[in-house]
C-alpha cells in the first residue's frame, strides 16, 4: 500500500513537471512560427527529403535496396502501429490541447488538436525510427547523415509541443520508442544481409 501511494507521489511529481515544462515551452510562439512549425509537422512535407534518402540508398546499395525496402516498411508499420495501440490506447494520456484542466493556456494553430490521446507521439517514433535506421545503414558511407537526420527528426517532435499537440513526456518516450524498434528492425536486417552474403552460390 505504501508502494502504491509513493508511485502514485512521483508519477504526480514527473506528470507536473512535464506540464510545466511543456506550459513553458508552448508559450513560445509567434505567427511567423505558427506557419513554419505547422509545415514541419505536415504529413507531406518531408516527401522531398524521403525520395532524397531513397536516391542515396540506391546510390549506395543499388539492386539491394530490394532488399532493404521490406525492412524500411516493416520499421514504418511497426512504429506508426505500436506508439497508437501499444501506447496511446492503453495509457490514454490526453493531449495536452484536449486537457480540461490546462486547455485555456494552450497555444494551438488553427484550431488543430488531434485525436484525444498523445502518449507517445507516433510523430516522433515514426521520425526517429527512420532516421535511426537509414542513417544507421548509411554511417560507413556517409557518417553525416546519422547525426544530421537525428536533428530532423528531433525538430519534427520539438513542432508537435508547439503546436500544443504533446507534452516533452509524449515525444522523448517516442523517439526513445522509435530508436528501440529501428534497432530491432536494423538487427533483422543485418541478420537476413550476412546470411545471403555467407551463403553458398551453386
Amino acid at each position: 500500500m505504501c508502494h502504491t501511494k509513493t508511485n502514485i507521489q512521483i508519477l504526480t511529481f514527473l506528470n507536473n513537471i512535464d506540464t510545466q515544462l511543456f506550459l513553458f515551452l508552448n508559450k513560445i510562439h509567434s505567427p511567423f512560427f505558427d506557419v513554419v512549425f505547422e509545415w514541419i509537422s505536415g504529413r507531406y512535407s518531408w516527401i522531398p527529403l524521403y525520395a532524397l534518402l531513397v536516391v542515396f540508398l540506391l546510390i549506395k546499395f543499388k539492386q539491394r535496396l530490394l532488399l532493404i525496402t521490406p525492412f524500411i516498411v516493416l520499421l514504418i508499420v511497426m512504429s506508426d502501429q505500436t506508439s497508437v495501440h501499444l501506447f496511446k490506447n492503453v495509457f490514454m494520456r490526453l493531449r495536452p490541447c484536449h486537457n480540461p484542466d490546462i486547455s485555456n493556456l494552450v497555444h494551438i494553430v488553427n484550431d488543430h488538436c488531434g485525436g484525444q490521446y498523445g502518449f507517445v507521439s507516433s510523430h516522433a517514433t515514426n521520425t526517429f525510427a527512420l532516421a535511426f535506421f537509414v542513417g544507421s545503414i548509411l554511417k560507413k558511407h556517409m557518417s553525416w547523415l546519422l547525426p544530421s537526420l537525428l536533428v530532423w527528426a528531433a525538430i519534427v517532435s520539438y513542432s508537435r509541443i508547439y503546436l500544443g499537440v504533446h507534452y516533452p513526456a509524449d515525444v522523448l518516450c517516442g523517439a526513445l520508442l522509435g530508436i528501440i524498434i529501428a534497432k530491432f528492425v536494423l538487427m533483422l536486417f543485418n541478420a537476413v544481409n550476412n546470411r545471403i552474403k555467407t551463403k553458398p552460390t551453386s
